[in-house]
């Protein structure tokens, strides 16, 4: 039996900020279970809902050293069983005793750099020996790094393996190298460019990247976009030095959470052969819903994000008034940068009839959403996977995206010569081409409904469930074992 650890900040249902959740959530349950032992271990926020925190099991606590702090802080470890996954969380209500998982950047540094160290410090105690560690995002990139210093002469770590997912390489926890050797006690040779030094700062992920057997990332696109100085954040040197090292697995969606057929936050259930009748009347029910005028021949066409300068809003503004026309009905949900949701409240002010500001977020808002609308647009500046434009198409609703990580390998551009596509697409971060693509869709829509509608059918017959992608994970790890 192979023996896996999921190490994150967040998961499903316990604690969401964003995508990170979703994966850390959904993952562990699709592999093999008479090959492998997968387990997950995240921080014990009080923030978790008390549904879970009720049923949470004490196994044990100690104290544990941190770094050249004059305490040694408490690492209690409660345990929780979910879906068929163990779940560990550690326990420390110094650290995690918050509203919300993140707060300001030093004190999540420091958090962080505890919760790795006690991931170490916990995995003897409960006698659980991982094959390989997985860690996600920056909280967790100093667990490769401990291992390979801190408890290299450690025989219960003989053999373990990491690897080093990035989610998103924007976040990399960076805070001034005295701060971090206060927190670590490492050595100054650890703190080199070579190692974690960056720009004279130290850096969290980089030491990840740097001490990991192996990095993934989210998409093929951007595994190829973040070693290229554009898209990588100061790293792109580092990651293309660990090319061979480096690889894209693409993100799925849940198909149990996210099913037009089944999903009982909808107005009406549609599947691949019921859609047409059935999306028409979702939207009515949702113009209703939201004081838009009835009239299911309006284009419809949505944003669901984080209101944020990633996401390529910057365009939207630019161009929202021509996107918005007569025929058009614009419905946003998210929120982010004030000025963004200052934007979007405006234009639904000055265009009633036509502009839906939903400035807050509600997942069953968000599933309506996706039943109703005929389009998504997801224009983004870079986007690792994108989880948006895959729940689009399991909905039939037809995405318009930026061509750039995870958009790019999964949304097909739509070919009116040979009839093939799944979406709409356009190359450079442009608000003109946006706009061009946006009304081509459109008239796709209003003038040739029947390639519309067979759009929409390879959409929703497309498959980005997690399946293959845990396959590509479950040879990722044998290869990485032997």
């Amino acid at each position: 039996m192979k023996k896996i650890l999921f190490a994150a900040s967040e998961c499903v249902p316990f604690i969401k900020t964003g995508g990170l959740a979703d994966v850390v959530g959904a993952l562990p349950k699709m592999f093999n279970k008479n090959e492998f032992d997968v387990r997950v271990i995240i921080p014990s926020y009080t923030c978790i809902p008390w549904e879970f925190r009720s049923n949470f099991k004490y196994v044990h606590h100690f104290y544990m050293d941190m770094g050249q702090m004059n305490f040694r802080p408490h690492v209690g470890i409660m345990q929780y069983e979910y879906d068929g996954i163990t779940y560990y969380f550690v326990d420390n209500e110094d650290y995690f005793k918050n509203d919300k998982p993140y707060g300001s950047t030093l004190y999540d540094i420091e958090k962080f750099v505890f919760f790795s160290k006690a991931v170490l410090a916990i995995m003897p105690v409960i006698n659980f020996k991982p094959d390989i560690i997985h860690c996600h995002d920056w909280q967790t990139g100093m667990i490769p790094v401990f291992l390979r210093t801190l408890y290299k002469d450690n025989p219960f770590y003989w053999g373990t393996k990491t690897v080093m997912t990035i989610h998103n390489l924007k976040f990399q926890g960076i805070w001034d190298i005295k701060t971090f050797k206060k927190f670590t006690n490492l050595p100054d040779s650890i703190f080199t460019p070579d190692k974690l030094e960056f720009k004279k700062d130290a850096n969290m992920l980089k030491g990840g990247l740097v001490y990991a057997d192996y990095i993934t990332t989210v998409s093929n696109t951007y595994a190829y976009e973040i070693q290229t100085p554009y898209y990588g954040e100061g790293l792109d040197g580092l990651l293309r030095a660990r090319h061979l090292q480096l690889r894209g697995i693409l993100n799925g969606i849940d198909y149990d959470v996210y099913n037009p057929e089944t999903d009982n936050q909808i107005f009406y259930n549609y599947n691949v052969k019921t859609f047409k009748a059935n999306k028409a009347k979702n939207k009515l029910k949702l113009q209703e819903e939201l004081g838009l005028p009835q009239d299911k021949n309006k284009f419809m066409i949505a944003i669901i994000s984080r209101l944020t300068d990633q996401k390529g809003l910057d365009l939207v503004n630019n161009m929202i008034e021509r996107i918005a026309d007569e025929n058009t009905q614009f419905v946003v949900l998210g929120t982010g940068d004030a000025r963004y949701e200052n934007i979007f409240k405006h234009f639904q002010w000055k265009y009633p009839n036509r502009v839906s500001a939903n400035i807050y977020f509600s997942d069953q808002r968000a599933h309506r959403i996706y039943a109703a609308a005929d389009a998504m647009l997801v224009p983004s500046r870079f986007e690792p996977c994108g989880l948006t434009q895959l729940i689009s198409l399991r909905y039939g609703t037809v995405p318009i995206v930026r061509e750039t990580g995870g958009l790019k390998d999964t949304v097909v551009p739509y070919n009116e010569f040979e009839n093939y596509g799944t979406g709409f697409s356009f190359t450079n971060y442009n608000a003109n081409d946006m706009l061009y693509v946006i009304n081509y869709a459109k008239s796709v829509y209003f003038d040739h409904r029947d390639s519309w509608d067979k759009i929409i059918k390879r959409g929703m017959e497309a498959d980005f469930s997690w399946k293959s992608s845990a396959l590509q994970y479950e040879g990722m790890y044998k290869w990485l074992i032997q």
